[in-house]
C-alpha cells in the first residue's frame, strides 16, 4: 500500500464511520483486528467492531462527522490527526454539539487495518457535554487504568530514565 492508497483508505474509513453502517465500517479491518476506542474500549474482530460502531457509537451520537488530515504511512504503520463532531443522543446530554481532535495509529496488513488506536482528549468532549466533575473523575480513572495496564506502558515504566525501547519492540 502506498501513501496515497493509505489516504484513500482513511477517507473511506471515516466516510463509513459517518454512515453508521457497521458492516461497511468493519470491512476495512482484518478478521482478527482490534479497534481500541477511547470511550467504548477494545473491540476484537469484524463483528465486534461493527457492533461498536453501529450499535454503541451511533446509538449515542447523531450527525457524526470525522475527517483525517496529514496522513503518513511507512508501508505497515500509518498515522493521521483528525477532527470529529457529533450531537449527543444520550438523555441528559441530548442535543449538545461536541467537536474534538485526535491522533490515530493504524497497523495495516494486506490492505486492511489490523489494529487501530486513538488518542483523544476526552475531557474536552465531556466539558462540551456538561458532564459533572465527579463522573469525569471516574472516567479519567478508568482511562488511567487502561493506560497503565498497556504492555507498552508497563515496559516503558520498567526501563530506567535515559534508556530507550529497541526499534521494532
Amino acid at each position: 500500500m502506498t501513501g496515497d492508497e493509505f489516504a484513500a483508505l482513511l477517507n473511506d474509513f471515516t466516510s463509513s464511520a459517518e454512515s453508521g453502517d457497521g458492516a461497511r465500517f468493519a470491512g476495512h479491518f482484518s478478521e482478527d483486528a482490534v479497534y481500541y476506542d477511547y470511550i467504548y474500549g477494545a473491540h476484537k474482530g469484524r463483528a465486534d467492531i461493527a457492533h461498536m460502531m453501529q450499535e454503541l457509537f451511533h446509538r449515542d451520537a447523531a450527525n457524526y462527522r470525522w475527517e483525517m488530515f496529514d496522513p503518513v504511512f511507512d508501508g505497515t504503520m500509518g498515522y493521521a490527526w483528525s477532527l470529529s463532531s457529533f450531537i449527543s443522543k444520550i438523555g441528559q446530554f441530548e442535543g449538545r454539539h461536541v467537536v474534538i481532535d485526535g491522533m490515530s495509529r493504524f497497523i495495516v496488513r494486506d490492505g486492511l487495518i489490523a489494529e487501530y488506536r486513538e488518542s483523544v482528549n476526552g475531557g474536552v468532549a465531556m466539558a462540551q457535554l456538561g458532564v459533572e466533575p465527579d463522573r469525569m473523575t471516574k472516567v479519567f480513572k478508568r482511562w488511567t487504568g487502561w493506560l497503565k495496564e498497556r504492555p507498552e506502558t508497563v515496559d516503558y515504566l520498567a526501563r530506567p530514565k535515559g534508556s530507550r525501547a529497541k526499534t521494532g519492540d
